[in-house]
């Protein structure tokens, strides 16, 4: 049922008069009035017919006083429905405060009623009868105070005419009978009026504090929305600018592979050394965010198999004894036969990041990496004696960027990305990642991991073939990239490999090209996102559809939002990021003209 209009100008007990919230309060309030009155009204009429009929059978009611006596009881009862049905029916006609008014209205000839009759109905003479009809009348009174206490005048309204006009007619009886009524009469309006207003009080609390909650809850609607939007438009920024910084850094890296090849001098050696270290580190920091990105996206599927833990452990080990080494801290790998059923890429990927970041922040002391076997489950534990972690930080070392201690953001301590990339793979994995940490007492990482019940070890994936730059040798290859820098820096790279490029912008561009051209490419390099809202994806189509095969293609893209991440790789194309490693380029190239040709 719809709910009355809210009147803003009164509210009993509520907040602050004239606020929207105390007009709801207090429209809140009529409603609930409304809502509980009624079983109060049809209780006082049962007992009104059950006191008349005891009254006609003794014999001592007048008949015409019987008849005004019924004809206000009906008027009080019509009244009551009347409110009823017109509020259910159409609760916006009126203002809060005047449906208030009317069922005060109606409440108030209710008690002249009822206090009326303690003074004419029963004989003067018949005390019991007078006892009989007060002891009613109070009960009537009491039992308002549950179903009219929202609104506090409609409950003064019924409660006091009752309750002053049976005290007022029993002090005008003789004796001391009488005057003993009197004084319970007045204890009884005492205790009544007290727990009528804390009911009130306590009512209109609760319904304050019901629209209370619905405004923190409104509210903390608006601040997650608010949240997710500047999540939202954080997200796009990095992803746009992450993907406007790969491309020169993509750029420089083909420039850097091309130069290093020349022969120069030994200071010039050093010199390309540097900017090879210098974009070394950009690319490390750029494919530490595309890792989260593919993680978001969705796009990396962990392929579960049973392998032994033990020579992955000594293998990571084994790669970083040297930095450990230089430290000059202790790196022990305890030895383990263990089992364990995982993606062995991912896990591997999580050992490592564990097993350096205990190493970087670990000046002195040891490093410990061991396993122990808990049931169905292989705990994989990485040890550190660094400087700890407090309990207020340990949730945050979790986080994008957050390092302990490296307020200068000093880049030998690293980025901050590598126990978010765990994180989210240890819950990819369905792995549990557990820190246990003190300041000055070291840290211990748990990664708990399924123990493996069969202990059978897969053959060894075939690594990728080194292709060397002969291989490519009078390859035609065709590259569309709408970066001038990345397309200039690619066409000298694979120059400098000897093979032919075509490139191109666009495709269209890249087509008339190769319609004027007498040369068929043999593998085509693209970039996913091109000018004009051109995909990548369909330049490659439209190549393979004019040559009239599918030749090998590479999809290259410098986007790390999500959703295109999830598009670029259901492309079904080879996907690589920007910057590429020129080493990298060469192998896969390689690799799938070799496949093509079966060569």
């Amino acid at each position: 049922m719809g709910k009355p209009k809210l009147d803003h100008g009164e509210s009993y007990l509520a907040a602050s008069p004239g606020g929207a919230r105390a007009g709801k309060v207090f429209a809140t309030q009529i409603d609930t009035l409304y809502r509980t009155s009624m079983p109060g009204v049809l209780g006082a009429l049962a007992a009104a017919l059950i006191l008349v009929g005891a009254f006609i059978a003794l014999g001592g009611l007048r008949p015409l006083l019987g008849i005004v006596w019924g004809a206000l009881l009906g008027i009080c009862v019509f009244l009551h429905f009347s409110f009823r049905i017109a509020y259910d029916r159409m609760p916006a006609r009126c203002s809060a405060r005047t449906w208030g008014r009317l069922f005060t209205l109606a409440s108030l000839l209710d008690g002249l009623w009822w206090g009326g009759a303690t003074m004419v109905l029963p004989a003067a003479d018949q005390f019991e009868q007078q006892t009989l009809v007060i002891a009613v009348a109070l009960v009537v009174a009491a039992g308002a105070v549950p179903a009219f206490a929202s609104h506090f005048p409609a409950l003064l309204a019924i409660f006091l005419p009752i309750s002053l006009m049976s005290a007022v007619w029993q002090a005008t009886q003789p004796g001391i009978l009488h005057q003993s009524i009197v004084l319970l009469i007045g204890v009884f309006i005492v205790t009544i009026f007290t727990l009528g207003r804390r009911t009130h009080a306590n009512l209109v609390e609760m319904i304050s504090l019901r629209y209370e909650r619905e405004s923190l809850v409104d509210d903390l609607r608006r601040q997650i929305a608010l949240a997710e939007q500047a999540n939202m438009a954080k997200s796009r920024f990095l992803a746009s600018a992450s993907h406007d910084l790969r491309q020169p850094v993509h750029a420089l890296g083909m420039f850097v592979g091309s130069l290093a090849r020349h022969p120069m001098s030994a200071e010039a050696k050093g010199l390309v050394d540097h900017i090879e270290g210098s974009t070394h580190a950009m690319e490390t920091l750029l494919n530490s965010m595309l890792d989260i990105s593919r993680l978001d996206a969705g796009v990396v599927e962990p392929r579960r198999q049973i392998f032994p833990l033990g020579p992955m452990l000594e293998r990571i080990g084994a790669e970083w004894e040297a930095d450990a080494e230089n430290k000059g801290i202790e790196l022990r790998v305890c030895p383990t036969r263990a089992f364990v059923t995982s993606d062995p890429v991912l896990l591997e990927r999580i050992l490592r990041n564990l097993i350096s970041n205990a190493i970087r922040y670990t000046n002195h002391g040891a490093v410990l990496v061991g396993c122990r076997r808990r049931g169905e489950t292989v705990r994989i534990e990485v040890w550190d004696t660094g400087p700890g972690i407090a309990p207020a930080n340990q949730q945050k070392v979790f986080e994008e960027f957050y390092q302990v201690g490296n307020p200068e953001r000093d880049r030998s301590q690293g980025l901050g990305l590598g126990l978010s990339i765990v994180r989210r793979l240890s819950d990819l994995l369905g792995h549990p990642i557990e820190l246990v940490s003190a300041p000055e007492r070291g840290s211990m990482f748990r990664l708990v991991v399924q123990a493996a019940r069969a202990a059978v070890e897969p053959a060894p994936a075939a690594p990728i073939q080194e292709i060397g730059v002969n291989t490519l040798r009078g390859t035609v290859i065709a590259v569309v990239d709408d970066d001038l820098a990345v397309l200039e820096g690619m066409r000298t790279m694979l120059s400098g490999w000897e093979a032919k490029v075509v490139a191109a912008t666009s495709g269209n561009e890249l087509l008339e090209q190769l319609g004027r051209a007498p040369v068929r490419p043999a593998i085509v390099l693209c970039d996913y996102r091109l000018r004009a809202g051109e995909d990548g994806t369909e330049v490659i189509t439209r190549l393979q559809e004019m040559l009239g095969e599918r030749i090998p293609a590479i999809l290259i893209t410098g986007d790390t939002a999500t959703d295109r991440v999830r598009l670029a790789y259901n492309s079904g194309f080879h996907v690589l990021h920007k910057p590429i490693a020129p080493g990298k380029l060469r192998a896969l190239i390689g690799n799938l003209l070799i496949s093509s040709t079966g060569t």
